[in-house]
C-alpha cells in the first residue's frame, strides 16, 4: 500500500490510480474518494466501481447518506448491510446498488476534515479491524497528500488548496479595520514524509524524540517547583500523557504498517482531536488538549520544526491562531495591524489586550488556521467581525476604500480634540478613556481623554505566572500616574473570576461562573490579595489625589466592608510612616440591577457611582453577553433599560453622588448620545472612541433628544432607536 501511494502522477490521474490500486488491495468491488468542494458539500472525485459519468457530478451535504454520516462524524462506519443502515441514501446515477457492505473512513488532518475514503463490495459482509485500520491509515495519507497539492485538478473539489479566496464569519471582538499578511502564532508542521521505507529506524527516532518530550516536561516541572497546586496537575497530566503506553503503543503499530514516525505523531493526534469534539465534559476537552499540545511538541521535535520558522515577520501582520494569552499577544505589542483567533470570547484576555493595543480582533473564526499560510493576504473587519483570507481583487479595493472613510474621519475628529465635548444647548460631558496597560498612557493626550475613568488592574496579574509583588505594582501604579500628568485616574481592583481566571489560583467548578465567584466576592473572601493591592495603591499615589472603585458589588454590605479594608490600610501607611494621598475617593461599580434600589445610605456613602453598562446590560436582559445568539437580540435603547438609566440617574442625583458610564456603549455615538441625554455627565471609552463621541454630542441639543426619548417611552414603544435616528438625522 505504501509504495502504491507514493507512485507519481498528478491530479485525476493520481486519484484514479489511487482508487483502482486501493480496490485491488482490499479486494473489494469499490473504492470512491469524496472531497469536500465547500464546508458543507462533498463531491465524488474518483472511484472504481461505480459509474465514472458520476465522478465530480454527484454531490452530497454534510450528514447526507452514509458518507456525510461520515464526514460528519469523522468516525468510521463499517456495515455488512449499508442499504439497511439509518441514513442510507441511494444516488441512481452510481449505481451503487448492487454493493452491500460498506466501509467509510474520514480523510482527515489534525482536525480538519478532507473528505471521506469509501470501498464497498457485493457481498454482505463487516470488514474487519485490520481492514479498518490499514484504511484509516491509507486515508491518513491521502490527507497528507492533499495538504502538499498531490491531487489538484479540474473538479470542483480539487482546486488549488490554499489558494482560493475565503470569507470567515466570525464575532467582533474590537473595533476596526486592517489589510495586511497572515503571521501564525503556531506555524503549520508540514509533514512531507508521510510513508517510510524502514519501520525500524522510524521506530528509533519515535523513541529518541519521546526521550527528548519526556525530559522537557520533567523540565517544566522542576522549574514549576513552588507554584499553585493547579499548575502542578496541569504538568503532571503531561507527564501522564508522555508515560502512556496505550499512545506509544498506537503510534508503533501506526510505523510498522508504514507510516513514518511523525505522520504516526499525526494520525493519533487527528483522531484525538475528533474525539475531542465529541466529548462535552470539559475536564476531559482538557486533557484531550493537553494531548494536542504535546502531540505538536512531539512533531516539532521530530521535523526540527520550532515556532521560530526562520520566516520574517512582514510589515504588516494580522496574526493568526487558536487562542493566544494575553502575556503571548503582549510580546508582539503595536507591530500587529490585527487580531484574528478560531477561539477566544468578547472577554477573554486576548479581547482586553487587543483594546488595549487599540488593534482589530475578530475571534470564532472557525477553521482560519487550517486554511491560512503565513504572508496569505489578509482583510480584517472587526466592526463586522469578518475576516477576508486571499480577497479577490475588488473586495480588496472595496475594504480599502472603507479604511480610508476611516482615516478622514480621524482627521476630523483630530481637529476638535482640544474642544470641550459641549452639547449646543451648552451641556458638558466628560470623556474619559479605559485604559489596563501602560501601553495605553501616550493614548490619553492624543485622544483628547480629560482623564482615566477605568484603569484595569488585571492585566497585570493575568499575565503573571505568579501574584506580583507588592512593590511592583506600587511601581506600575505610580508610572501610570506620572503618564496620566496630573489628570484623574480611576484604578478598579482586581476584577477576576468569570471569564478571568489567574493562571496561579484554582478555578472553582461552577455551572455559571458570570453569576459566581468574582471580583469583589472573591476580594473580600481573600482578602489578603486586595489588602496588598490597596496598600501598593496607596504607596503609588504617594501625596497624590486617587481614585479607587470596587467592581461588581451587588449589595450595600460589600461596599462597606471592601471600604473599611482601604481605610483599614489608610490607617496602617499612616502608623508606617508614609506618605498617604493628598484625598481619597471611594467608588463602586454598579453592574447588578440589585445596587440600583440598594438604601439611600449607599449612594450618601460613595464618593462615585460608575454604571458598568457591559455587565448591568447583560443581566438585565438575562442576556449573555458571550452568546451571540442572544446578545446583539437586546438594544441599549430598549425603553425598559434606559428607564433603569433613569431611576439610577435620580438616585445619585438625590444624593449629590457623581455618576458615569462605563462599557462598549459609552463609546458608541449614538448611545453614548442619548445616555448624555439621559443625564450622566460623564463616559468612559476606549480612546478611539472618543473623536466620534465627541464629535456628535457637539453638534446635539441633548434637551431636545430628551425630549425625543420621552415620548417614545410615553407611546409606549419598545425601543427609542428609531425615534433617536430620526431626530438625529434632522438635526445633524
Amino acid at each position: 500500500m505504501r509504495d502504491t501511494l507514493a507512485l507519481p502522477g498528478a491530479g485525476q490521474e493520481r486519484l484514479d490510480r489511487i482508487v483502482r490500486l486501493i480496490a485491488d488491495s482490499m479486494r473489494t468491488e469499490v473504492c470512491s474518494i469524496y472531497l469536500f468542494r465547500d464546508a458543507e458539500t462533498l463531491e465524488l472525485c474518483a472511484t472504481e466501481g461505480l459509474k465514472k459519468a458520476a465522478v465530480h457530478r454527484t454531490r452530497l451535504r454534510l450528514g447526507e447518506g452514509l458518507v456525510g454520516r461520515v464526514a460528519r462524524s469523522a468516525t468510521p462506519i463499517n456495515t455488512g448491510n449499508a442499504p439497511a443502515e439509518k441514513g442510507f441514501r441511494y444516488m441512481p446515477e452510481t449505481g451503487e446498488e448492487i454493493f452491500s457492505s460498506f466501509l467509510g473512513v474520514p480523510i482527515q488532518r489534525l482536525g480538519e476534515r478532507m473528505g471521506v475514503l469509501v470501498v464497498q463490495s457485493k457481498e454482505a459482509r463487516q470488514f474487519s479491524d485490520d481492514e479498518v485500520y490499514a484504511l484509516e491509515v491509507v486515508a491518513m495519507v491521502l490527507a497528507e497528500m492533499a495538504e502538499l497539492g498531490a491531487f489538484v485538478g479540474e473538479g470542483e473539489a480539487l482546486g488549488a488548496r490554499h489558494k482560493q479566496p475565503v470569507m470567515f464569519r466570525g464575532v467582533m471582538g474590537q473595533e476596526g479595520a486592517a489589510e495586511g499578511q497572515v503571521w501564525l502564532h503556531e506555524p503549520r508542521v508540514v509533514v512531507t514524509n508521510p510513508v517510510a521505507d524502514d519501520p525500524k529506524a522510524e521506530l528509533e527516532r519515535l523513541h529518541a524524540a519521546m526521550e527528548v518530550l519526556r525530559g522537557s516536561v520533567e523540565t517544566l516541572i522542576a522549574e514549576a517547583d513552588g507554584s499553585d497546586a493547579e499548575h502542578r496537575e496541569v504538568l503532571e497530566a503531561y507527564r501522564m500523557f508522555t508515560q502512556s503506553k496505550g499512545w506509544m503503543r498506537r503510534m508503533e503499530e501506526d510505523i510498522a504498517r508504514g507510516l513514518s514516525a511523525e505522520a504516526a505523531v499525526e494520525k493519533e493526534q487527528s483522531a484525538a482531536r475528533a474525539r475531542m469534539e465529541q466529548v462535552p465534559d470539559p475536564y476531559l476537552r482538557e486533557r484531550l488538549q493537553d494531548l494536542d499540545d504535546l502531540s505538536n511538541r512531539l512533531l516539532r521535535i521530530l521535523t526540527g520544526q520550532g515556532r521560530d520558522t526562520g520566516a520574517e515577520m512582514p510589515d504588516n501582520p494580522i496574526l493568526v491562531a487558536r487562542n493566544i494569552g494575553p502575556g503571548e499577544l503582549l510580546e508582539y505589542g503595536r507591530r500587529l495591524k490585527g487580531v484574528v483567533l478560531e477561539e477566544g470570547s468578547v472577554g477573554s484576555h486576548a479581547a482586553i489586550v487587543a483594546r488595549a493595543l487599540a488593534i482589530p480582533l475578530v475571534i470564532q473564526a472557525e477553521r482560519i488556521t487550517t486554511e491560512a499560510l503565513n504572508g496569505d493576504h489578509i482583510l480584517v473587519d472587526g466592526d463586522q467581525g469578518i475576516v477576508h483570507l486571499r480577497p479577490e481583487d475588488s473586495v480588496a479595493s472595496a475594504f480599502r476604500d472603507k479604511i480610508a472613510m476611516a482615516a478622514k474621519a480621524q482627521e476630523r475628529y483630530a481637529s476638535i480634540r482640544d474642544l470641550p465635548a459641549e452639547a449646543r444647548c451648552g451641556t458638558r460631558i466628560s470623556l474619559q478613556m479605559n485604559a489596563g496597560l501602560m501601553a495605553d498612557l501616550p493614548s490619553l493626550p492624543s485622544s483628547g481623554a480629560e482623564g482615566v475613568g477605568l484603569f484595569r488592574t488585571e492585566l497585570q496579574f493575568l499575565i503573571r505566572a505568579s501574584v506580583p509583588r507588592r512593590g511592583e505594582l506600587a511601581a506600575l501604579y505610580a508610572r501610570v500616574m506620572d503618564a496620566a500628568r496630573g489628570k484623574r485616574v480611576v484604578f478598579r481592583t482586581l476584577d477576576i473570576g468569570s471569564d478571568k481566571v489567574l493562571p496561579y489560583m484554582k478555578r472553582p467548578d461552577e455551572p455559571n461562573p458570570a453569576l459566581g465567584w468574582r471580583a469583589i466576592r472573591v476580594g473580600l473572601d481573600r482578602p489578603g490579595v486586595m489588602r496588598m493591592q490597596l496598600q501598593a495603591l496607596i504607596r503609588a499615589a504617594a501625596g497624590r489625589p486617587l481614585a479607587v472603585m470596587f467592581p461588581f458589588v451587588a449589595q450595600m454590605d460589600e461596599y462597606f466592608a471592601a471600604r473599611r479594608h482601604l481605610e483599614q490600610e489608610l490607617e496602617r501607611e499612616a502608623r508606617l510612616g508614609h506618605r498617604l494621598p493628598e484625598r481619597v475617593e471611594i467608588g463602586a461599580m454598579l453592574e447588578t440591577p440589585s445596587l440600583a434600589f440598594a438604601p439611600r445610605r449607599f449612594f450618601e456613602a460613595t464618593d462615585f457611582v460608575s454604571i458598568g453598562g457591559n455587565d448591568l446590560k447583560q443581566f438585565f436582559f438575562a442576556a449573555d453577553r458571550e452568546n451571540e445568539l442572544v446578545r446583539r437580540r437586546y438594544d441599549t435603547l430598549n425603553t425598559s433599560y434606559l428607564g433603569l438609566i433613569a431611576h439610577i440617574v435620580a438616585r445619585c442625583a438625590e444624593t449629590g453622588t457623581p455618576l458615569s458610564f462605563c462599557g462598549e456603549d459609552a463609546g458608541r455615538p449614538v448611545e453614548a448620545v442619548c445616555l448624555a441625554a439621559m443625564g450622566i455627565r460623564s463616559l468612559s471609552m476606549r480612546p478611539a472612541s472618543i473623536g466620534p463621541v465627541k464629535h456628535l454630542i457637539r453638534r446635539v441639543d441633548l434637551g431636545a433628544l430628551r425630549d425625543v426619548i420621552d415620548a417614545a417611552c410615553a407611546r409606549g414603544e419598545a425601543t427609542v432607536r428609531p425615534a433617536v435616528t430620526d431626530f438625529l438625522k434632522a438635526a445633524v
